[in-house]
């Protein structure tokens, strides 16, 4: 699974360009990148996460995945969020979080998670990615 942002990508590509400027023997280029290797900086980059994922907390990232797996939609899940175990856990609304959290437009950051299927853990930082579907 690639977990790779625009941003990682890039500076992957702005390494690749310092290490061809240090390599410069005063004549001109050192060596010249490829159209391979550009076509590949291309594919890496095309596939690459945005870097603004969406922040959301663990147990709404646990619901969202619930929700996804039952073959819900983001209408469903928006409504119908307002009491669920999970891993013992009693969250006594998702929409507590959508209504009441610090996040600003938390429901519109609900809603990205949903539809990138990919989003960062509040708590860890860890990106997590929906499996896609076969």
């Amino acid at each position: 699974m690639n977990h790779e942002t625009k941003r990682d990508v890039f500076e992957g590509l702005v390494e690749e360009l310092a290490n061809a400027y240090i390599a410069l023997d005063g004549e001109g280029i050192g060596e010249e990148l490829t159209n391979e290797e550009k076509q590949a900086y291309m594919k890496d980059y095309d596939a690459a996460l945005p870097d603004d994922l969406p922040v959301i907390p663990e147990l709404i990232g646990k619901y969202l995945i619930m929700r996804k797996h039952d073959r819900g939609d983001l209408v469903q899940a928006l409504d119908e969020g307002t009491s669920f175990l999970l891993d013992g856990t009693q969250w006594e609304s998702v929409q507590d979080w959508f209504w009441f959290s610090d996040v600003k437009d938390s429901v519109d950051t609900f809603a990205r998670a949903w539809v990138l299927g990919v989003w960062r853990v509040e708590e860890t930082g860890e990106i997590v990615k929906l499996e896609e579907e076969k």
